[in-house]
C-alpha cells in the first residue's frame, strides 16, 4: 500500500514540536510495512495555491493508493488538487477556529472519510461547533504518542539535564503561552496559589520534552479546547501527575487515575490539588498504561484498517462510522 500524507503544520524554530504527532504516525505506518511519502508545507495563507500545484504534480507524476491529509486547509489542498479517494484528520483548530471551522466542516462532507483526533471534535466544546457526523464516513484516529521517547526519569536527574534547581518545585506549562485558547493565565493563576514556580513550554526541542515533563512535579493542561492533547499521553507515559480540564482525551485518559485531576478550571480547587500533590517530595501517577492503549504504533494500526476500508469499498460502499472508547480502540 503506497499512501501519500499531506500537512501543513510543520515545526519552525518557534515551534519545534509542533506537527511531532504526525511525523510520528507517520513513522509508524511505515514501521507497520506501509509505504508512505509524507508532503509538508507551512502555514500562510501565500503557501496554498503553490502547495496544491505541488500536490498535483505528485499525484500525476507518482502511483498512490489514497492521500491522507491533516488538518483542514491541507485537506482542501488535496482535494482540489484531485486527490481520490482522500482521508482527513482534522485536529482541533481547524474544527474550532471561527473562519477555518466552517470550510473545515464543508470539506468534511466531500471526503471518502472524515476522522477526528478525537471523539471531542464531533460535539461541541468551549461554545464552538463541532464536525459533522457522517454516517458511514466518519472515524476517529489519532496520532497517539511514540512512547519510545517518553518513560519516567528520576526528577532531579531531568533537572540538572536542564540546568534547574533540583531541590524546587516546579508546575509545567506545556504549551506556547501566547495561544489565547491554551488558557496561561489559567495555569499563572494555579503556580501562584500554590506558590511555586511554573515553567513554560512552545519553544521545547522535541527531544528535550521528556526532561522537561519529568522535571515538573505536575504538568498544567489549561485549555478551552484541544483536537487531541498528546501532551496528556506524554505526560502520563513520563507517571507525571497531569492537571488538565476535560477536553480532547483527557477524560479517557486521566478522569480516574490517582494523583491526578481531569476537571473543569475552578482556581480553588486546582490550586488546592496542586498544594496537596506537592506535599508529596515525590509525585507520581501510574499513568503508562492509559497512555500506551494511545500509542502512536496502536493507532497507526488503527489507521490502516480504516485504509483499507476506504480503498476495499470506494466507489460505492460506505467506511464504518468509529466511536472512541477510553481503551483507545475505535468501535
Amino acid at each position: 500500500m503506497r499512501i501519500l500524507v499531506v500537512m501543513n503544520f510543520g515545526p519552525d524554530p518557534a515551534t519545534p514540536q509542533r506537527g511531532r504527532w504526525v511525523v510520528d504516525q507517520v513513522e509508524a505506518l511505515r514501521a507497520g510495512g506501509i509505504e508512505a511519502e509524507l508532503f509538508t508545507f507551512q502555514p500562510g495563507k501565500d503557501q496554498y495555491l503553490p502547495a496544491t500545484r505541488r500536490i498535483r504534480r505528485l499525484l500525476r507524476e507518482q502511483s498512490f493508493d489514497l492521500v491522507h491529509a491533516h488538518y483542514g486547509l491541507a485537506g482542501w489542498c488535496a482535494l482540489i488538487a484531485g486527490a481520490d479517494p482522500l482521508i482527513v484528520t482534522f485536529h482541533g483548530t481547524d474544527v474550532r477556529h471561527p473562519v477555518v471551522g466552517p470550510s473545515s466542516r464543508l470539506l468534511s462532507r466531500r471526503l471518502a472519510l472524515s476522522a477526528g483526533a478525537s471523539a471531542a471534535l464531533f460535539g461541541q466544546e468551549a461554545g464552538r461547533a463541532g464536525l459533522p457526523l457522517l454516517p458511514g464516513r466518519t472515524a476517529v484516529l489519532p496520532c497517539g504518542a511514540d512512547l519510545s521517547r517518553f518513560g519516567p526519569k528520576p526528577r532531579r536527574e531531568a533537572r540538572r539535564a536542564l540546568g534547574l534547581d533540583p531541590d524546587r518545585r516546579y508546575l509545567l506549562f506545556p504549551a506556547d503561552p501566547n495561544r489565547p485558547e491554551k488558557r496561561f493565565d489559567r495555569a499563572e493563576e494555579v503556580a501562584a496559589r500554590a506558590g511555586v514556580e511554573l515553567l513554560t513550554g512552545g519553544g521545547i526541542q522535541p527531544e528535550e520534552m521528556v526532561d522537561w515533563i519529568n522535571a515538573a512535579d505536575a504538568v498544567l493542561v489549561t485549555s478551552e479546547y484541544e483536537g487531541f492533547g498528546l501532551i496528556c499521553l506524554e505526560s502520563l507515559a513520563c507517571e507525571v501527575p497531569l492537571l488538565t480540564t476535560p477536553v480532547g482525551i483527557a477524560p479517557d485518559v486521566a478522569g480516574s487515575l490517582p494523583n491526578s485531576l481531569c476537571a473543569g478550571f475552578d482556581p480553588q480547587r486546582w490550586s488546592d490539588f496542586a498544594t496537596n500533590l506537592l506535599a508529596d517530595p515525590d509525585p507520581r501517577t501510574p499513568g503508562r498504561a492509559a497512555a500506551e492503549a494511545l500509542s502512536a504504533r496502536r493507532m497507526a494500526a488503527r489507521v490502516r484498517i480504516a485504509y483499507e476500508e476506504v480503498l476495499g469499498r470506494h466507489g460505492g460502499g460506505t467506511v464504518s462510522t468509529g466511536e472512541f472508547g477510553n481503551d483507545g480502540q475505535i468501535r
